[in-house]
């Protein structure tokens, strides 16, 4: 009888190791060739490389939207653009209390939940926020339109705002993307200590735009002053650069805690570069992609993934699997052993069993997008601006506007797509526009909360 509790004392410690840690790193409008690893010769990104080199780069995965909200829900519920909760860009819809996320499927199975960044789907007193959808603990922007500013006069904690005291633009004092890695480690480091499994989820704002940087920061140092380089240039590859050097601090804080053997990283960004093809003379940042963030095309939803583990995923590039953000929620689930809590109605499908260089059970049959364009002057829907694009295995529809007619590309043989195939193979693209119509039901009212007099958040 003695034997029984010598067995479980030896499992016991085996099963908590199943259960790893999460670092989920999201960033925002990074290109899909800024990293060295992905083709770029003008940003230098070492500790990027290194985890890709140590882990899987899975080069055909998807952002949820080419803009930023919208993404946001599409990775928290797991649930394509067609049937996600938050559709539009204003930077306030918020979730309903109905939706499911991702931090709620993972503290049902014991994981502490921290996230640290924007927010962007849901203000202060509404429904959408972290503390309401699953998060133990969130540090950062609510609002999205709040993110714009890198000095910004406060931070909200758990729902409470935090005055960021002082503030002093051009220096490391209040500057938020330094304050909001901070916070993120902390919370690792506690969590790692206590022996509690954890998410740790980073929506970082950098490199968005309103390129503003401490004087003294390396990144800034090493791309302020290329000659010939635009504003923005400058302050793209010097973000990225930051989000570089933020992510060899998480290495080198789990490598420190013990606790990199048993945890999980990953990184992409939210959708394509901001530095539209006009104003990108000398990164190269959509790559040879067509278009950039707010298109239809790969460069507005090109993000690839980057997935470490150290000692369990083995080094190895995936160029022929394809995924999207909305695999994230049931992917993180089946690692954590958590599949059970995981809603019906989601679209992902987990990508866990290519980590480890196996075949999932089930695959799409096409993933989807699309996006709804806002007239910000009229505060109003555009007319016949719902953007669209679907894939199907090497093929790819797409349209900017629904009162225009559907493109047709061959991605096996035109990466940046240039040639419209559509009037070649007209069947073909009414199937794929059926399967489009098929995806999506209507967009339920988007309405920003009531803000300040003066003010776009609370």
């Amino acid at each position: 009888m003695r034997i029984l509790p010598a067995l479980l004392a030896l499992l016991l410690p085996l099963a908590a190791a199943e259960k790893p840690n999460i670092i989920y790193v999201m960033v925002d409008d990074m290109g899909p060739n800024d990293l060295g690893v992905l083709g770029s010769e003008a940003i230098v990104t070492p500790n990027l490389d290194r985890l890709a080199a140590g882990g899987l780069l899975l080069d055909n995965h998807y952002s949820g939207c080419t803009v930023c909200a919208p993404c946001r829900s599409v990775l928290l519920t797991g649930k394509h653009m067609g049937r996600t909760s938050v559709r539009l860009n204003t930077g306030g819809v918020p979730l309903l209390d109905e939706d499911v996320t991702l931090a709620e499927v993972l503290k049902k199975a014991g994981y502490a939940t921290g996230g640290f960044g924007k927010w962007g789907v849901g203000d202060i007193g509404t429904s959408g926020v972290p503390e309401k959808q699953g998060f133990d603990r969130f540090y950062g922007y609510y609002h999205q339109i709040h993110a714009h500013n890198h000095y910004p006069a406060f931070l909200v904690r758990n729902g409470a705002k935090e005055t960021i005291q002082p503030s002093r633009p051009n220096t490391r004092t209040g500057y938020a993307p330094e304050l909001i890695l901070a916070e993120m480690k902390r919370f690792i480091r506690e969590q790692a200590e206590a022996g509690r499994p954890f998410f740790a989820y980073g929506p970082w704002t950098p490199p968005h735009g309103n390129y503003r940087f401490p004087k003294e920061d390396p990144a800034w140092k090493r791309y302020g002053d290329r000659k010939g380089w635009s504003g923005k240039e400058k302050g793209h590859a010097a973000m990225v650069g930051l989000v570089d050097r933020h992510i060899g601090e998480l290495v080198t804080l789990t490598e420190e805690l013990g606790i990199a053997d048993n945890t999980v990283i990953f990184f992409h960004s939210d959708n394509g570069s901001a530095i539209g093809p006009k104003d990108d003379r000398h990164l190269g940042s959509s790559g040879g992609f067509r278009g950039s963030k707010r298109s239809a095309y790969e460069g507005g939803i090109r993000a690839p993934l980057i997935a470490y583990w150290k000692g369990r995923i083995s080094p190895a590039r995936n160029r022929d699997f394809i995924a999207s953000a909305h695999d994230a929620l049931p992917t993180l689930a089946e690692l954590a052993d958590a599949t059970d809590h995981v809603p019906g109605d989601v679209t992902g499908l987990s990508y866990a069993p290519v980590l480890f260089g196996k075949t999932p059970a089930k695959a799409h049959d096409f993933h989807y997008w699309e996006w709804a364009q806002w007239n910000w002057g009229k505060k109003e829907l555009v007319e016949g601006g719902l953007m669209q694009s679907l894939r199907r295995g090497k093929w790819k529809l797409a349209r900017n506007r629904n009162d225009q007619p559907w493109e047709l590309y061959d991605l096996s043989k035109d990466l940046g797509e240039t040639t419209d195939l559509a009037a070649e193979h007209p069947d073909r693209v009414e199937a794929l526009a059926r399967l489009a119509e098929e995806a999506r039901v209507p967009m339920r009212p988007q309405r920003e909360p009531e803000h300040p007099q003066g003010r776009p958040f609370n």
